[in-house]
């Protein structure tokens, strides 16, 4: 039998290798791995900054340039596919200070901006659009910091809906900006203020008060598992709206 040293050593000489750096050491990787999986063929036991590795959670921050370009680039390690001469650095947490609030307490009134009473220092926002060019979901973070400056919410909500977190943004803001944190606080404003309640969900809600599935309850933690597989594939699918 091979040792597994031979057998790297031959599946190496099958693929395309690219010299990669990180934080400073060079490594030989297969071309076409995302950072994230090079980093793991590199032997670094991933704990923290993996996340969900499909490019939703935002935790695998990452910046890297290459050894003949200084140009300082950003992306998720488990989206981005490492390249010859890649140098790469993570970063999955931006020490970004986020306001402290009670939704309850930030009902909009017409004519108040709580966007702006949150995080005042978005007013010296002077347009450079590093944010937007930052960012790995190709959203107009510039965008809608305007639209927080004016108090539209509504705008701030559509335009970051697709926001992971990252901090990326913030990362990258000369001005010391947070742009993730502004865009969560608008989606929870409106979410908890300004969105329609369903009324599928308060009748549920009331359902649930007066007991009406605590039967149902109690028969699902005294199942076990083979009848809990049984009762999943039986279950009945509500048609989609």
């Amino acid at each position: 039998m091979a040792d597994a040293t031979t057998v790297k050593e031959k599946a190496e000489q099958e693929v395309r290798m690219v010299d990669i750096y990180v934080t400073g050491k060079r490594y030989k990787v297969p071309e076409g791995l995302t950072i994230q999986t090079a980093l793991e063929y590199c032997g670094y036991n991933i704990i923290r900054s993996c996340g969900c590795r499909a490019g939703f959670c935002g935790a695998c921050s990452t910046i890297y340039n290459f050894t003949h370009d200084p140009t300082i680039r950003y992306g998720l390690a488990c989206q981005t596919r490492v390249e010859q001469d890649m140098v790469i650095t993570q970063i999955p947490f931006f020490p970004a200070a986020q306001a402290l609030y009670n939704l309850e307490d930030l009902k909009p009134e017409e004519g108040e901006n709580k966007l702006l009473t949150l995080y005042p220092d978005i007013i010296i926002c002077f347009g450079c659009n590093n944010c937007t060019k930052t960012c790995p979901q190709d959203l107009e973070v510039m965008e809608f910091i305007s639209d927080a400056i004016r108090g539209d919410i509504e705008k701030v909500y559509q335009k970051s809906f697709d926001c992971l977190m990252c901090g990326l943004c913030a990362a990258r803001c000369p001005q010391g900006l947070q742009p993730y944190n502004i865009a969560l606080a608008a989606r929870r404003l409106r979410g908890a203020h300004l969105t329609t309640r369903s009324q599928h969900n308060e009748d549920r809600i009331k359902e649930i008060e007066k007991g009406k599935f605590d039967a149902a309850i109690e028969k699902l933690k005294k199942a076990d598992e083979a009848e809990l597989r049984r009762m999943y594939a039986a279950r009945e699918i509500e048609p989609a709206l």
